[in-house]
């Protein structure tokens, strides 16, 4: 890939996570390290060295007291660890890890501001409403999904591009730890770029991000601009399963740097 800004990895990637629920856990248990272990300083290294933005998957990230993440990593092209998300859903009750408490967005100088997902976390659309409500440009979901429902997340991931106009990558691990079929999805939820299966394959794409920028101002197929919604004259809108509420003078996005 001559000249990539940006290389995405599956979920788990350097775990090999297989074998039974019980030999899963154990290895995932034993993988577990701080974020200022010797795994983050190599992966540091290594995007410094090749000059790229990194995103090596998830790790198992283990915290001062103990408990266990699933947590996704974004290193700059200067070798710094620039982001860090820890799963905020995980896939109950077949996952050992304590949830996240925040959502994660971050700018990338060249390739613009980008928001986390993990896996089962797109079954949520809370959660793709606030990466793009912080601004986010592109949303990335590292994907093992190992069981029959690719198909479905296939179509989440499109409906999430589309509900809040941002680009989708969704990349799956392939066989034989994944189903594969990995994808690449444009603000107006069409997919750009998609692996054919479950075989290994390395999926590329040059991103204009604005796009994001013209899709909301003009509307999805030219019609439909969600985050213009409300005026500031609206009575707040409430939550109940939320004990919150949408407020309409904070409804639209945050504004990410302009395009570089």
């Amino acid at each position: 890939m001559p000249r990539a800004a940006l290389v995405a990895y599956p979920e788990l990637h350097l775990c090999g996570v297989t074998g039974s629920r019980a030999e899963r856990d154990a290895r995932l248990r034993a993988a577990a390290e701080p974020l200022t272990g010797p795994r983050v300083r190599l992966l540091a290294e290594l995007a410094g060295d090749l000059g790229i933005w990194l995103l090596p998957g998830t790790v198992c990230e283990r915290d001062e007291g103990g408990r266990l993440y699933n947590t996704a990593l974004a290193f700059s092209p200067e070798g710094t660890l620039a982001a860090s998300y820890r799963k905020v859903f995980p896939w109950r009750p077949y996952e050992p890890y304590d949830p996240g408490e925040e959502f994660v967005v971050f700018d990338a100088p060249g390739v613009g501001r980008l928001g986390f997902s993990i896996c089962y976390d797109a079954w949520f659309p809370e959660t793709a409403r606030h990466l793009a409500w912080l601004g986010a440009e592109v949303i990335v979901n590292p994907v093992q999904t190992t069981t029959r429902d690719r198909p479905q997340e296939i179509v989440l991931a499109r409906a999430s591009a589309i509900a809040n106009q941002v680009f989708v990558l969704s990349v799956n691990a392939a066989g034989p730890v994944g189903t594969g079929h990995s994808l690449v999805v444009d603000p107006e939820g069409h997919v750009r770029a998609e692996t054919p299966g479950p075989d290994p394959a390395v999926l590329t794409d040059v991103l204009d991000l604005g796009a994001v920028t013209r899709t909301r101002r003009s509307g999805t197929a030219g019609l439909n601009r969600m985050w213009e919604q409300f005026t500031d004259a609206d009575a707040p809108l409430e939550l109940p399963l939320y004990q919150g509420r949408i407020d309409p003078r904070r409804w639209r996005p945050a504004t990410p740097d302009p395009p570089r």
